[in-house]
């Protein structure tokens, strides 16, 4: 079965944005970039937000076909563009979207359903920022672990990624590296004993 990693870059104090979802404050380079294809590229599904959705539509399809396109942005859109791609939303439509499927509702039954149909040697599905839709499974015990990439900033106030959570979530640390930006990655699993 799949698993569902919660791919979030987040600020010392817990917060994924500021108050009106600024992302200005988050650390990237090209060693983050390394460190993050490598995990990538041995998936083939990504899951969104709507809003994550429409910001990485609007951007990564032909972000690798700009003529000042970086390493990072022609593999980046390469993949994105064979990617399956999984968007929780109760308003877009998507007929029209080439290999992209719109969970709209029964949300636990579809991800779960998802989750099992992993046949393709694929065993994460990576869901990308999307505080809102990481919410909302959290809340249905969906998300099996979490890769954050903590950035030396304290926001103080902002868009939280742990909001009314009703149990507690235990959590292993699998794996840590530190970037020489001063971002740090962590890499837990949901510990489910």
């Amino acid at each position: 079965m799949r698993k569902i990693i919660s791919f979030m870059h987040m600020s010392l104090d817990g917060f994924v944005a500021g108050p009106n979802g600024e992302m200005n404050w988050i650390k990237i380079d090209q060693e983050i970039f390394n460190h993050v294809d490598t995990r990538i590229s041995k998936t083939d599904t990504a899951l969104y937000g709507r809003t994550t959705y429409q910001m990485m539509e609007n951007y990564w399809p032909a972000a690798g076909e700009a003529p000042t396109a970086s390493k990072h942005d022609i593999e980046h859109s390469k993949w994105y563009n064979n990617a399956h791609k999984i968007v929780l939303s109760k308003t877009m439509k998507g007929a029209e979207l080439a290999n992209t499927t719109i969970i709209r509702d029964n949300l636990t039954d579809r991800i779960n359903e998802i989750k099992q149909s992993g046949d393709d040697g694929s065993e994460e599905i990576l869901l990308f920022g999307s505080p809102t839709a990481t919410h909302s499974l959290i809340q249905q015990n969906l998300i099996d672990g979490y890769w954050l990439f903590v950035n030396p900033i304290i926001l103080g106030q902002g868009i939280p990624l742990f909001v009314d959570i009703k149990d507690k979530i235990k959590l292993k640390l699998l794996t840590s590296r530190q970037f020489t930006n001063g971002v740090t990655a962590l890499d837990y699993t949901v510990d489910t004993q």
